[in-house]
């Protein structure tokens, strides 16, 4: 028979929580002020929510499977929380690109010849490209760490070579 209809409300299902944006093994969790701030105020919304979970008066495998998954999003919350290194910008030396740093760059040769980018490199929980926040562990931000403005690396992409000049460090 179908399960579609068989009435289960114990729901023995395995619940998956989606992963945290990844951290390589053995690398730090570098976060910036600003990291931590979204980090502490998804905790707490968290915590608000299981609050409101636990006292709507809901009773049942549904809504005890709510209450596990808040568990273990706050839990892996937690442990980023806890292993969190802020580093603070006017802390890291100047002139050269370093975590907290905002940059442009030029391409001179590649996808877009001319075109200029600029974004934030922060830690892996505050990234968001949209928003112009890479990883440090992104491939763009090794690739340029430690270099100086009007210095050009070389970056291989999907799409070939690329040579990116720096022109401003922030």
């Amino acid at each position: 028979m179908s399960r579609a209809f068989i009435k289960n409300d114990t729901s023995d299902e395995r619940i998956v929580i989606p992963p945290r944006a990844p951290l390589p093994p053995g690398v730090s969790n570098y976060v910036t002020p600003r990291g931590i701030t979204l980090l502490t105020s998804e905790l707490a919304e968290l915590e608000a929510e299981r609050s409101r979970v636990q006292h709507d008066g809901n009773d049942g495998a549904e809504h005890a499977r709510q209450l596990a998954v808040i568990a273990q999003r706050i839990a892996a919350l937690c442990e980023r929380i806890a292993s969190a290194i802020v580093v603070n910008q006017p802390d890291q030396p100047r002139g050269e690109v370093r975590f907290g740093a905002t940059v442009t760059l030029l391409s001179l040769k590649g996808n877009s010849p001319g075109g200029e980018r600029r974004f934030s490199i922060v830690g892996v929980d505050e990234a968001n490209p949209a928003t112009g926040h890479i990883s440090f562990t992104s491939p763009i931000a090794r690739a340029i760490m430690g270099h100086q403005v009007g210095e050009t690396i070389s970056l291989r992409t999907a799409h070939g070579e690329e040579s990116l000049e720096i022109v401003k460090i922030e």
